[in-house]
């Protein structure tokens, strides 16, 4: 199924689109010379000069702000830098947990292959998450994080931090999540595997708050994508 750009867009002015990025779409071309979509070529399409003024993980669904002129996006790229840009994560992670306004503060370093990240507090760089529960379930926990820095895999290795992985996240020992986990007496059709409820980390960027070029502060928030949305709509029904 492809992607229509269009239908993705939750708030445009003549400097910026913000759109909910679908997951399993990359946020810039990949470094194989294919012709799958990415989110800077298709943004392009649709606006001869846009240009991304940060990135999501290819998995990751949700909030991406787009700049449409090369004003708006030093504008909102000298904000990232400054820190003065809110961004609030919704994840399911594996374990119950009573997390508030938990502040994990390690430094991250990428590992050599470059595809994921580890802590080491002597060569990493500075990285802050703050974590909130939103809601606990029996065996899972639905948390908001919100990342002060803006390291590759920062909040899906913090959580991992705090015994929390995401679920559906191997590479930081997140455990799949299976219908069977969550339904007492559930039966299985004879000759068929179980498919986990979200095949991808379960990690949605909800919301994004930043100043516009008239310097008014706005905050756009993303619904869950279908998968996050029946994951969670699972966990709230057999919790």
């Amino acid at each position: 199924m492809r992607f229509k750009f269009e239908e993705s867009i939750l708030f445009e002015n003549e400097d910026y689109i913000v759109i909910n990025k679908p997951p399993h779409i990359a946020s810039l071309d990949e470094r194989q010379a294919d012709n799958t979509q990415s989110i800077l070529r298709l943004a392009k399409q649709y606006s001869s000069d846009a240009q991304l003024a940060h990135r999501l993980d290819k998995e990751t669904s949700g909030i991406l702000a787009i700049a449409k002129n090369p004003a708006a996006y030093r504008h909102l790229s000298m904000q990232f830098e400054h820190r003065q840009v809110a961004k609030r994560y919704h994840a399911v992670a594996n374990g119950t947990h009573d997390l508030d306004m938990i502040s994990v503060y390690l430094p991250i370093a990428i590992k050599r292959d470059g595809t994921q990240v580890t802590i080491d507090r002597q060569k990493g760089k500075e990285a802050e998450t703050i974590f909130n529960t939103i809601k606990v379930y029996r065996r899972h926990s639905l948390i908001e994080c919100m990342p002060i820095t803006g390291r590759m895999h920062q909040i899906r290795i913090h959580l991992a931090c705090l015994k929390a992985p995401i679920v559906c996240d191997p590479t930081y020992q997140g455990e799949a999540i299976y219908l069977s986990d969550l339904k007492r007496g559930f039966n299985l059709k004879k000759n068929t595997d179980e498919l986990p409820l979200i095949k991808r980390v379960a990690l949605h960027a909800h919301s994004l708050t930043f100043n516009l070029m008239n310097e008014e502060r706005t905050t756009i928030e993303a619904p869950y994508p279908k998968d996050f949305e029946v994951l969670v709509k699972q966990l709230e029904k057999f919790s």
